[in-house]
């Protein structure tokens, strides 16, 4: 197996980093035409904006929105147009062939879909979606956020697309309850915080929920880790370590999470837990558990913790928690520490010692009367590894650190880092810099690897030289 010591970008690190100085360029002003030109810009599309939602009145007034779901894509979207056509005619308004075509597309979306929503929804290069008022919604591309030219009418536009979502999974969201959770019928994770307690319109945010999920030869080639990385977490992951994926928000935790779980034989009983359903595990022998938030009624919750307690009783052979991020940190603890070994989960860290503190913390949170030096030695001997990942600054994720818990040493939980990506400056395009590469020391796992068949070369603890 060759080294792999290059970066993301694809060159190889330099022999001396250098980072070199920003370029100031003066922004250049406008011209009057340039002015002129988004301003005529702004008022077509304002124009049919307020076309589009006459229209969409029209529709809701003539369609039969109860058969709505019986109806074919083409007889639906053959109806739309011969309602949008009269409506045009009435109303004197005169578009050419591209604008009715958007316009009928705009209204399939308002009547089936989320409307302005709609087309990022099924742009697969979009990752994120952020709207911060009926004006203002923006994406994420490849880690980084753009604004786009998508628009509501008003705020009650926004509003109802809104109700339209959450009253699809039976939630509700006003002012007596102005925040809500809710998953998109493709998967996606959708949050939505309503006035008063959103201040300039109602914010909404939605994770979309990736169909396809990526491969740890994938990972590889877009350099997330290296082929030794992957051969030594290949190792951790079928010799049953105990692992935890940190890392922060939209770092690629969960990307990571199900790249690990591939390595899971078949032949092992697994059970899921999550807030929201997004892993995509490929074996035969899964059971996948949810947890549920109250009803209207603020009764019925079904919390991580209970489907964590009952999957004990499922007999499992891994647990794998989505994300641990509360009282379930002690249920799951306790099972890597009482025969559950091989269990995964995620939870927000900056760093790996902050991942124990962050477990410290909760545990203490939880309510339970135990001494710091009991939570700690029970860390210590329920988590084996944890992997760090990270979204830098030029958007690219990668994980930056692979590191095992050794024992306690006093009060103090000990850990040895195995792997780590070295940054070593920036590109002209503030593009970073580095190499993955071995810190030297050899996993105190070495011989569980060899007694499970994995002998692991001891070339992929030797760091990575650089001239």
């Amino acid at each position: 197996m060759e080294k792999s010591g290059v970066a993301a970008t694809g060159s190889a690190p330099p022999a001396v980093a250098t980072t070199p100085s920003p370029k100031l360029s003066k922004v250049q002003p406008e011209t009057p035409a340039q002015i002129a030109e988004k301003e005529r810009d702004a008022k077509r599309r304002a124009r049919l904006l307020d076309i589009r939602m006459e229209l969409h009145r029209r529709l809701l007034e003539t369609l039969n929105l109860a058969v709505l779901d019986k109806v074919s894509e083409g007889d639906l979207r053959r109806e739309i147009s011969a309602i949008s056509r009269e409506g045009l005619r009435e109303q004197g308004i005169v578009l050419n062939a591209a604008e009715v075509e958007q316009l009928n597309n705009d209204l399939y979306d308002e009547v089936t879909g989320l409307g302005p929503l709609e087309p990022l929804l099924k742009d697969p290069t979009v990752n994120d979606i952020l709207v911060n008022s009926h004006r203002q919604v923006f994406v994420e591309r490849k880690g980084k956020l753009q604004l786009t030219d998508t628009v509501f009418k008003d705020e009650k536009h926004l509003l109802r697309v809104i109700d339209k979502i959450v009253s699809a999974v039976g939630r509700r969201v006003d002012e007596s309850n102005p925040y809500v959770d809710a998953r998109l019928s493709d998967g996606s994770r959708f949050n939505a915080l309503v006035p008063p307690c959103a201040v300039d319109g109602p914010l909404v945010s939605i994770r979309k929920f990736s169909k396809d999920k990526l491969s740890i030869d994938e990972l590889i080639d877009f350099g997330a880790f290296t082929e030794e990385m992957a051969a030594y977490l290949q190792a951790a992951v079928s010799c049953r370590l105990n692992i935890i994926v940190s890392g922060g928000t939209g770092s690629g935790k969960t990307t990571t999470l199900n790249a690990l779980s591939s390595f899971i034989d078949n032949s092992e009983r697994i059970v899921t837990i999550e807030d929201t359903a997004e892993l995509q595990l490929q074996q035969v022998h899964i059971g996948r558990m949810e947890s549920r938030p109250p009803n209207v009624e603020g009764r019925g919750e079904v919390t991580q913790r209970d489907l964590l307690r009952n999957a004990l009783r499922m007999r499992p052979d891994r647990i794998i928690v989505g994300e641990t991020r509360g009282d379930e940190v002690i249920d799951m603890l306790q099972a890597m520490n009482t025969g559950h070994d091989g269990s995964m989960t995620t939870i927000h860290a900056n760093s790996s010692r902050d991942a124990i503190s962050r477990l410290e913390n909760m545990i203490a949170m939880t309510g339970v009367e135990m001494p710091m030096s009991a939570s700690r030695a029970q860390i210590a001997a329920a988590v084996n590894l944890v992997v760090q990942v990270s979204r830098l600054q030029d958007g690219s994720r990668r994980m930056v650190s692979v590191t095992e818990l050794t024992g306690m040493e006093g009060d103090i939980v000990s850990m040895q880092e195995i792997f780590r990506f070295k940054r070593t400056g920036l590109d002209a395009d503030n593009m970073i810099l580095g190499h993955f590469t071995a810190t030297g020391l050899r996993s105190i796992h070495s011989d569980r690897f060899r007694q499970w068949g994995y002998e692991l070369p001891n070339s992929i603890y030797t760091p990575v030289k650089t001239d």
